[in-house]
């Protein structure tokens, strides 16, 4: 049965960055458990900056959806994002807006290829913003990256999604919200 993806990615020579690959060993504590040996060793040659194709990576993260659940994705998104994107966010990003608006840009960063998918916001106002999202990538894993990087700029922030295409809808849809309407949130002076 062919794996399902978003409308609009096609994925022709979808590589991934090493780094993003190996947030799987950093949420791990046995990883020959969960993965096998094999899998683990071959994990343990992966290089932080080569690029590798993406099916291994999409691979993963079934794995880790059906023995370490939704929780275990998320916490892999986190570590991604530190690993993969945050030293370099940071000296741009100071706000909610600015990794909302930017996210496209960390995907790209980590990802190419010719159809990849990407990210849009849809709406972005006082404390609420939706975003849309068109990557192969597991969604709970995204979410993880988001939730992360609303916080490395100091905005809490409930990331939820509202539409999912692994659950049969064109692309994935998520809502961002906050208390802080403020600075955090807009990157503006009161």
């Amino acid at each position: 049965m062919p794996v399902r993806r978003p409308r609009g990615y096609f994925g022709e020579d979808h590589t991934t960055l090493g780094s993003d690959i190996l947030a799987v060993l950093k949420i791990l504590k046995l990883p020959e458990q969960v993965l096998g040996k094999e899998e683990a060793d071959r994990l343990k040659t992966i290089r932080p900056d080569s690029w590798y194709p993406i099916e291994w990576l999409l691979g993963l993260m079934e794995i880790l959806e059906a023995h370490v659940g939704p929780y275990g994705l998320m916490q892999m998104g986190r570590r991604l994002f530190e690993m993969s994107h945050k030293q370099r966010v940071l000296q741009v990003a100071k706000s909610a807006k600015d990794i909302l608006y930017g996210i496209d840009g960390m995907y790209h960063h980590a990802n190419r290829g010719r159809g990849i998918g990407g990210w849009q916001v849809l709406k972005f106002e006082p404390g609420l913003a939706h975003l849309e999202k068109n990557t192969a990538h597991h969604c709970l894993m995204e979410q993880g990256i988001l939730t992360e990087a609303l916080l490395a700029v100091g905005c809490a922030a409930n990331v939820k999604q509202t539409q999912c295409f692994r659950d049969g809808a064109p692309t994935c849809i998520y809502e961002i919200t906050s208390a802080f309407i403020d600075r955090r949130w807009s990157g503006e002076k009161p």
